[in-house]
């Protein structure tokens, strides 16, 4: 099976995390998976779940879900950050997502997205000196999805 994603382009999407995550104490990370046959907010929850991203101190993970084939897309928070957040916060990040997937830029809309996230964040989980980082910024791949090294 090819790669769904080159190094170049699996680093570049972990340099988004990274870069976000100096800028809000928030949780972000982006698993893939080939195909999608429920709801696609139902995966991606049920996906948040298995990952252990609600065991975050401030229930303020993050995920952003992609189906490659079946070319679904899906981006939730926790608890912690949908108690905060105004309306409309999840729909202005995944429209600035799909105006790239739209153009087949999946990298960049993955990174244009997690970079709005991280400055949107900042006001409401700013960084502090003490902050850990408690979620791999690694990319996830679900086993239909598993990538050959």
């Amino acid at each position: 099976m090819p790669s769904i994603l080159t190094s170049e382009q699996r680093a570049q999407i972990v340099a988004a995390i990274e870069r976000a995550e100096l800028d809000c104490s928030g949780e972000i990370r982006v698993h893939i998976d080939r195909r999608c046959k429920a709801n696609v907010l139902d995966s991606a929850a049920e996906t948040f779940a298995r990952l252990g991203m609600h065991r975050t101190r401030l229930r303020n993970g993050v995920l952003f879900y992609l189906a490659t084939d079946d070319r679904k897309f899906a981006v939730i928070g926790d608890k912690g950050i949908n108690a905060r957040v105004p309306d409309g916060f999840w729909d202005e990040v995944r429209d600035e997502v799909q105006r790239h997937f739209r153009q087949a830029d999946f990298v960049g809309g993955l990174v244009n997205g997690i970079d709005l996230c991280g400055a949107k964040l900042r006001e409401f989980f700013p960084h502090e000196a003490d902050d850990v980082d408690e979620l791999p910024n690694e990319i996830s791949f679900g086993q239909n999805a598993e990538e050959k090294q």
